[in-house]
């Protein structure tokens, strides 16, 4: 018997090459410890619905009835379903070409694309074309196609910042492509100076690397900031003078948790640069139904945008698109939903505002009772989340702890995640899952554990982090950092 195809010695090394560390080894572990009967708390992937957030009423309501339209046909439907709900589900169910279990274009439901561009236009205050607009399986298969589209081989590099979601990371591997990092900076609320940007793509030139497009992501994933409007400037203006494609991850764009810096969409700030930028610069936009108040990860509905794409480029898109045959129907009615809301006066709409607000306000103070309970840990320093779900604190790990992480065969911080997870039962993602500066370490963790668990979830996780820091600290520095 020879060698097979699928054995692993001669699978494709880029598959071989991808790492994805939500799912990594801390993962897998705290899965082993689940099952052995420990609780466990996960806080390793931005999955709202399971730490226990109650999904919106309305929007399941409608998708409901689409998915069950018999009920639309029982007398008896408008005592379970308000007015609204039942409207809103035959407005969707007439756009389909014969309910949620038939293919829809393979660009998305035109009505529901439709519907995504007057969201854009009213967000903007500039119009949007639904024939740029594609709707996606999550915005994760919306990066993987266009990102597919850009890279040639390994001679070409994406621009992403480091600390980065692995989405990146992993696709640009997969792709066979080059990652070329440009490094936030922690100690600016993880702001990015366009030196920097200057800097990588210099460096990468001089490997020989073409670099093709920079990722964006606003609010920062994992590292909660806000892109000011003049970072967002500089950034268009960087990718204007570099040529290089512009691609917005802004799926956070809902989970805003302070006011001095509101979510502003690249597209507009970009729009109000005015020509020659807003008519030259490629930007493509992403955006989805998983994150927000709505938290629908497992719906997996998203969709992106394209801003000065060549016709031509677009058609090559569609074509690509086709090979899927359709995104997942169920999901684009739930897009549908989200960008084209209850307004005032619907029978629904007070208690989608008092749902959809309940969420958000609690997110924005489990925000803060994390970044503080962070604060308060020896050695361990953490920016405010401004944005997004998570908190990324740094763990400033004592040389004796770094020592002893060599001795497992593990890096600092997944060791230090691991002995976490054990003691607590908090499941994290180790920093370096993300990419940081070489000798600093951090941990990822969401703010999506249910509010009144909150402060004792930073209770465990400071007498774990204190007695750790203690244990190696060889009188390196006792005092907090």
């Amino acid at each position: 018997m020879g060698v097979k195809a699928l054995d692993y010695e001669t699978l494709n090394e880029n598959v071989k090459k991808v790492q994805y560390a939500v799912r990594g080894e801390l993962y897998l572990r705290a899965s082993e410890l689940q099952k052995e009967g420990k609780k466990i708390i996960f806080t390793n992937v931005g999955n709202p619905h399971a730490l226990g957030q109650k999904p919106l009423t309305f929007p399941r309501q409608v998708v409901a009835l689409c998915q069950a339209p018999f009920l639309l046909d029982d007398p008896n439907v408008g005592l379970l379903f308000p007015a609204d709900a039942i409207a809103r589900a035959k407005h969707y169910l007439s756009l389909t070409s014969g309910g949620l279990g038939a293919y829809s274009d393979s660009r998305g439901i035109p009505g529901v694309r439709k519907e995504v561009a007057e969201f854009i236009e009213r967000r903007d205050g500039y119009p949007s074309d639904p024939e740029l607009i594609f709707l996606t399986d999550g915005a994760s298969k919306g990066v993987m196609q266009i990102l597919n589209c850009i890279i040639r081989g390994e001679g070409d590099g994406i621009l992403v910042p480091v600390p980065q979601y692995p989405l990146y990371s992993a696709t640009i591997s997969l792709l066979g492509g080059s990652l070329v990092p440009y490094y936030l900076e922690e100690t600016a609320n993880w702001g990015l100076d366009v030196n920097n940007l200057r800097e990588s793509v210099a460096q990468a030139r001089f490997k020989g690397i073409t670099v093709r497009a920079m990722v964006i992501i606003n609010p920062g994933n994992p590292t909660g900031q806000c892109l000011s409007e003049a970072n967002l400037r500089e950034i268009i203006n960087f990718c204007y003078q570099e040529n290089l494609v512009l691609l917005g991850d802004e799926v956070y764009q809902q989970n805003i948790y302070q006011d001095e810096r509101p979510f502003i969409s690249a597209r507009k700030v970009m729009m109000d640069m005015g020509p020659p930028v807003s008519k030259e610069v490629q930007l493509v936009s992403f955006h989805t139904v998983s994150k927000g108040y709505w938290g629908e990860c497992g719906q997996r509905g998203g969709y992106f945008e394209m801003t000065n794409l060549p016709p031509q480029t677009v058609d090559e898109i569609y074509k690509v698109a086709s090979i899927a045959l359709s995104p997942n129907v169920p999901a684009q009615i739930f897009m549908g939903l989200m960008v084209n809301p209850l307004k005032p006066g619907d029978i629904s709409y007070e208690q989608f505002v008092r749902e959809s607000q309940g969420i958000l306000e609690s997110l924005r103070r489990r925000a803060r009772i994390m970044t503080d309970g962070f604060n308060s840990c020896k050695n361990v320093v953490c920016n405010f989340t401004e944005g997004a779900m998570y908190s990324f604190p740094q763990i400033r790990l004592p040389p004796k702890a770094r020592e002893a992480a060599k001795q497992a065969g593990k890096v600092p911080d997944v060791f230090y995640c691991l002995k976490l997870l054990e003691a607590t039962g908090i499941s994290t993602v180790p920093g370096s899952g993300f990419g940081q500066k070489e000798g600093v370490f951090h941990l990822r963790t969401t703010i999506l554990p249910a509010e009144e668990d909150m402060p004792a979830i930073m209770s465990s996780f400071k007498k774990f982090n204190d007695e750790f820091m203690d244990q190696y600290a060889d009188n390196w520095n006792r005092s907090r950092m």
